[in-house]
């Protein structure tokens, strides 16, 4: 079984970024940091020019189909019947793209059945970790 999602979805840009009204985006999940999720910009859709990724937690994610969720970084709210609002802010500008809520939660529903809801933390390994590097320190 894999133990990475990958998933193309069609981000519409909003503000903030150079003449791409539709971008490709990639959303990623890997079990391995469960918490976790990426989402991927190509660089002609950035104002750097360079490859973008963004990482927030699933459960922001998950919030920000139902209501405005995030106060830093990474905000999301769902607009309108169909469509989920993704803000990206950094020193260089704020980025805005809208997905559909539809293939937001055809990829939630994929991570959760490769790690539950809930069940992150059995996911971590934090004893095998630790003994690393215990041992590293040695």
């Amino acid at each position: 079984m894999s133990t990475v999602i990958e998933q193309p979805v069609e981000a519409r840009l909003v503000a903030a970024a150079p003449r791409m009204p539709s971008i490709p985006a990639t959303l990623h999940y890997d079990r391995r940091d469960p918490f976790a999720v990426r989402m991927s910009f190509p660089a002609p859709a950035t104002l750097e020019g360079v490859d973008v990724c963004w990482t927030f937690a699933r459960d922001l994610l998950t919030a920000g189909l139902a209501g405005p969720e995030g106060h830093g970084d990474v905000r999301v709210r769902p607009y309108g019947y169909d469509r989920t609002v993704l803000e990206f802010h950094a020193p260089e500008g704020t980025a805005v793209v809208h997905v559909h809520s539809a293939e937001i939660r055809r990829f939630l529903q994929a991570t959760s059945e490769l790690v539950a809801v809930g069940l992150e933390h059995l996911r971590l390994g934090l004893d095998h970790d630790l003994a690393e590097l215990m041992r590293d320190a040695c």
